[in-house]
């Protein structure tokens, strides 16, 4: 046989068994068994629960995918997605990717759910041959539905509470809360076990907040782990306080001597090259990140009461600046910022020493943005003390501090038109008038008699 003629012979046999070998996959190259993970973002089911179902299939990828709630005899189909994987004999080229289905559950979705487990069902069809096809895989997930709220009930008389001011609430709350404490608009003042109290037992220090001028808004809630909420209204009386306005008016002298300063103290600002620009960034921005701040120092407030006295003042001090004016900032008769005082400045003589208001732990001891030089201190269940524009600061963070120790002198550092005390109570990092708290009749009325043994006040 001419050689011609052989190798021809050979490549037609090569090929018809590259062929035969290429039609065995078309006719029996099935997709592997996908891997499937179903994540619910509660541990159960309660009104709505979000769940995400993820498959991989690196090969062929899927034909479909289908999800489904199941409860008895009754289902709802949660998702129904049909796919393209690669056909059987062809080893490249584009496929669907990983997929991920997001749904949610709950009696919200499915109003015919009941207390109890349900089974969420992931259905995902492999890739099929010309000659087999393969058993879907079918993966499922157990969850337990819960749809009633924690018991929830105030067990505290006269709460009454002023606008930008602070109150007490003791109350009972059911095992299955996860979190509980009093919503007043758009804060939260979390509950702890009351000292000596039963295991259900709690309480919360709360505030109105000063921008907050409807009492309704404000509730005492318990939330289990799937988002059942339970809510009741405690407010025996909420008194408004009209907003009392101030007009500041901004010289070049003064931006001159603070801006530079407050730059070169806080790092993570960025220099806008104009003095007005950088005034209104540090009264503006630098607040903002400054009030975050102090809403985490709240957070990590110590659970105990670090006090037993009233809040002191600071001594032969003059109220020049009052708590929640709202400021109006004008530059050459032109408005450039508007923004609300939280605290009293008290004057005093130059340099002043100043007391700790009260027994606690010092939590910030530094320079603090538009405080300038500040201390905190925390005195115990969200309640903190503020301290800003001194001079010099005489405490350390982490220092306990008995009330009247010395912690620093007052001054003119940061935002400081002048020698003063930027003075402010804290609760859960949002400022609070601080008038309430000199006042030892007014912690007794308010505070002492609905905690009692819990709180070890001696009221002078």
């Amino acid at each position: 046989m001419a050689p011609r003629k052989r190798s021809f012979r050979k490549y037609l046999i090569l090929t018809i068994a590259i062929g035969l070998v290429w039609a065995g996959f078309g006719a029996f190259r099935v997709g592997p068994e996908p891997q499937v993970e179903i994540t619910p973002g509660l541990p159960g089911i309660g009104r709505d629960t979000p769940v995400r179902v993820t498959l991989a299939e690196p090969k062929r990828g899927l034909g479909g995918i289908r999800v489904e709630l199941i409860q008895g005899e009754r289902s709802a189909t949660l998702a129904d997605v049909t796919l393209a994987p690669l056909p059987s004999w062809r080893f490249w080229g584009p496929r669907t990717g990983d997929p991920t289905v997001d749904t949610a559950v709950g009696r919200d979705h499915q109003d015919w759910l009941q207390e109890g487990p349900a089974v969420l069902r992931v259905t995902a069809t492999r890739a099929p041959a010309w000659l087999r096809r393969p058993d879907p895989l079918v993966r499922e997930a157990q969850l337990q539905v819960k749809l009633r709220p924690p018991a929830l009930q105030s067990r505290s008389n006269h709460v009454y509470v002023s606008q930008g001011g602070c109150e007490a609430v003791v109350y009972t709350v059911g095992p299955s809360s996860v979190r509980d404490g009093v919503a007043a608009g758009d804060w939260f003042f979390p509950g702890y076990p009351l000292p000596g109290g039963g295991p259900q037992e709690r309480f919360a220090l709360f505030a109105a907040p000063y921008d907050l001028d409807d009492g309704s808004q404000i509730r005492l809630e318990a939330v289990d782990d799937v988002g059942n909420r339970a809510e009741t209204r405690f407010i025996d009386r909420f008194t408004p306080k009209p907003v009392r306005r101030d007009r500041i008016r901004v010289s070049d002298r003064f931006m001159e001597r603070v801006v530079p300063a407050i730059l070169a103290n806080t790092p993570e600002l960025t220099d806008r090259g104009d003095l007005l620009q950088n005034y209104v960034m540090i009264n503006n921005e630098l607040r903002r990140i400054n009030a975050d701040t102090l809403q985490d120092l709240g957070v990590g407030s110590e659970p105990e009461f670090l006090w037993s006295r009233p809040f002191l003042q600071l001594p032969n001090s003059k109220v020049t600046s009052s708590f929640a004016d709202r400021r109006t900032y004008v530059y050459d008769d032109t408005e450039i910022d508007r923004q609300d005082h939280l605290g009293f400045d008290l004057a005093s003589v130059a340099q002043a020493e100043i007391p700790a208001a009260n027994s606690g732990r010092v939590v910030l001891a530094r320079y603090f943005g538009i405080y300038g030089n500040a201390v905190v201190i925390d005195h115990g269940y969200g309640l903190q003390s503020l301290y800003g524009h001194l001079s010099s600061i005489a405490v350390e963070e982490g220092d306990g501090v008995e009330r009247g120790d010395p912690i620093g002198t007052t001054g003119s550092t940061g935002l400081a038109g002048g020698d003063h005390l930027h003075f402010t109570m804290l609760l859960q990092g949002l400022a609070v008038n601080p008038r309430e708290w000199w006042d030892g009749h007014w912690i007794h009325d308010r505070i002492k008699l609905k905690l009692g043994a819990a709180l070890p006040f001696e009221g002078s």
